[in-house]
């Protein structure tokens, strides 16, 4: 709102955001090599500050380029730090339950989502009127500007202070004793045997690893549609206090954590949880595009029975937008172990690899964007059922691949 954006706009800041996955991923995993994991996390925590002071000139500019370079300087920090942090999670344990410890991440990190949004509404807009686009449109000029400029005063403080607390855990985490994780094992033996007949096709020789990082980039294009546009569509309805909506899709994620959490590899593998992540996406998909915009029965449903006053009856397409959080949920914690099977010395490669599909989350909302103007918000979410479709197919056979 501070710089008064169109949807495509929006949309806009997610693009250069996940962009800087695609573009810093190869040069990350080079500086990983040579830092290794554990300083690669701090590097990571550093770069991550530095973006968040950056949005301090935004906020006071309130120039649309420099919110997009600091979101693409956030998105490059987080680059190396997913890139040394899903492989040394991987590696620190039993395989088959290391979709179990990133769901154990995941859920500490979409924990911290659930309430980003609560406490980001209560420290900038506190103290100013609920407002949406339809009421920021409606508004004099002048109330509007100050409006405006009060809320880009009101950024400055939050982001300063995630800066400082970033930069203290860089410090702390040097320092961790960590164990040390050797990705040249006994199963890089066979990786490197299985690329001695091709040296020229490296890392692209493993089916299994591009096709999982082909799942990721549909992945990470859904889960950024579902958690990004709940408040833009829901703000286009008239939805009250749109900007807390992507809280509902973080709590259904944080669930379908706990779920996994305690389900693998006890009850369920982790091709067994990434096929019933793909499954309940194409069904709440084509909820979406069969749901009311004005009953409210499912979100009724699901917590009328607790009496929390400060809980919303949402629209059934809303709630069902925020129940992709459910399924996405062990898509990510699932692909990462599948995906880097046998690798060995070539885990950081593949690591980088996976990371550049995190590109989903940059071109897909843009697709969702514009198809949203064309057929309407509501009908435009059915660019996701073949996302999840091609996600089905890796949990079933694209996982097992293991030559083209």
């Amino acid at each position: 709102m501070v710089c008064e954006l169109t949807e495509m706009q929006a949309l806009l800041i997610a693009f250069c955001f996940y962009i800087a996955y695609v573009v810093m991923a190869l040069p990350m995993a080079k500086i990983l090599e040579k830092t290794g994991y554990q300083k690669g996390v701090s590097l990571g925590l550093s770069i991550i500050a530095v973006g968040c002071l950056l949005f301090v000139p935004a906020a006071l500019s309130a120039m649309f380029p420099v919110f997009l370079l600091a979101q693409f300087v956030v998105g490059s920090g987080l680059t190396i730090l997913q890139t040394a942090s899903n492989p040394f999670i991987v590696r620190l344990g039993n395989e088959e339950s290391a979709a179990a410890r990133i769901a154990f991440m995941g859920l500490l990190n979409k924990a911290a989502g659930v309430l980003a949004p609560i406490v980001f509404t209560s420290l900038v807009l506190s103290g100013l009127p609920d407002v949406n686009q339809e009421s920021l449109n409606a508004m004099p000029q002048e109330v509007k500007a100050t409006l405006i400029n009060d809320m880009s005063v009101s950024l400055i403080q939050p982001y300063v202070a995630m800066a400082i607390a970033l930069g203290v855990l860089a410090l702390v985490f040097m320092r961790l004793a960590l164990p040390a994780i050797n990705d040249e094992q006994a199963e890089g033996e066979t990786a490197e045997a299985s690329l001695s007949s091709n040296k020229d096709k490296k890392i692209l020789h493993f089916p299994h690893l591009v096709l999982g990082a082909i799942s990721l980039f549909f992945y990470v294009g859904v889960e950024v549609i579902a958690g990004d546009t709940i408040g833009l569509y829901g703000s286009s309805i008239g939805v009250e206090n749109a900007t807390t909506l992507t809280s509902f899709t973080m709590i259904a994620m944080v669930i379908g954590y706990a779920v996994g959490l305690i389900c693998i590899p006890r009850f369920i593998s982790q091709q067994t949880a990434l096929l019933s992540s793909a499954v309940l996406g194409v069904v709440f998909t084509t909820c979406i595009l069969m749901s009311s915009n004005t009953d409210t029965g499912i979100s009724e449903v699901l917590w009328g029975w607790t009496g929390v006053q400060s809980l919303p009856f949402l629209p059934n397409s809303v709630t069902c937008i925020a129940l992709l959080g459910l399924a996405n949920a062990m898509v990510w914690p699932a692909i990462w172990p599948l995906a880097l099977n046998n690798l060995g010395k070539y885990t950081a490669q593949g690591s980088a690899l996976l990371i550049m599909g995190i590109a989903g989350g940059a071109i897909l909302p843009m697709v969702y964007g514009g198809a949203s103007e064309l057929v309407g918000g509501q009908s435009a979410y059915a660019i996701m059922l073949p996302c999840y479709c091609f996600i089905a197919y890796y949990a079933v056979l694209g996982c097992k691949k293991q030559r083209w």
